[in-house]
């Protein structure tokens, strides 16, 4: 009596699912040498249990060289599949945003009040609609541009009117502190003392007292006439006569 078809499904005993597991591997193995040395083929079987364990079988000299040559037939073809995927999708990309730049260069136009002949009445309504929005946002960001700017020069003129408020309250402090017959000049746009001045109550200079024996040199104020006609007199009578001992 021949032997019955097994179920393909997996194993719920756990010992006869590891003697299953021992036996199929061992014959795996085996079919993978015989089928190398038979056909001169290049094998290679990576066998992992349910618990982790490798077991693998590789014809060639080494496991790795066989995985590189696998690696450089398989992924060849798919980069360069991917390479052609990649190309359609960056062409689909540049069309789609090439459609895009014309659409906001035609939109650009319109609202510089170019080609408008191609709209109707109702884009022509929603182009008005939104310069008017757009009139609005300029206008707005326009006015509280200016309250700004008039904010910050009230905020430097109340500094301004403060620091001219403290110069003018030192001035005035200076002002007190000056004692009486001292005098003060501008030079060059600063204030300087001068020293003490007598009062100016009679002429600087005074006349001096006349004699015959001796010229006199000097001021005299306009009242005395009489005086300033008897200097003239002696003096021209001592230059015709002598030099006077005091020039000596």
């Amino acid at each position: 009596m021949g032997r019955g078809r097994v179920e393909l499904k997996r194993i719920e005993n756990k010992i006869n699912r590891q003697v299953t597991f021992a036996k199929r591997r061992n014959g795996l193995l085996k079919k993978a040498y015989e089928l190398s040395v038979l056909c001169d083929a290049e094998v290679a079987l990576i066998i992992f249990s349910c618990r982790g364990k490798l077991y693998e079988f590789c014809s060639a000299s080494s496991m790795m060289t066989t995985l590189e040559k696998y690696q450089q037939c398989s992924y060849a073809s798919l980069d360069l599949m991917q390479s052609v995927s990649d190309t359609q999708n960056n062409y689909n990309e540049y069309v789609r945003l090439k459609a895009r730049v014309e659409l906001l260069q035609r939109s650009q136009r319109n609202l510089l009040g170019e080609d408008l002949g191609t709209l109707n009445s109702k884009e022509l309504e929603q182009l008005e609609h939104q310069l008017d929005a757009s009139l609005k946002k300029i206008r707005s960001k326009k006015t509280e541009s200016m309250l700004d700017q008039l904010a910050d020069l009230q905020q430097k003129e109340q500094m301004l009117a403060e620091a001219n408020k403290q110069l003018r309250n030192k001035l005035e402090e200076s002002a007190a502190r000056i004692p009486p017959g001292l005098s003060w000049g501008n030079n060059g746009g600063q204030t300087t003392e001068y020293s003490r001045l007598p009062p100016q109550t009679e002429p600087f200079f005074q006349p001096l007292g006349l004699n015959s024996s001796s010229p006199q040199f000097g001021y005299s104020t306009p009242n005395m006439g009489a005086n300033h006609e008897v200097n003239v007199a002696a003096t021209a009578h001592n230059i015709n006569g002598f030099i006077p001992g005091w020039m000596l």
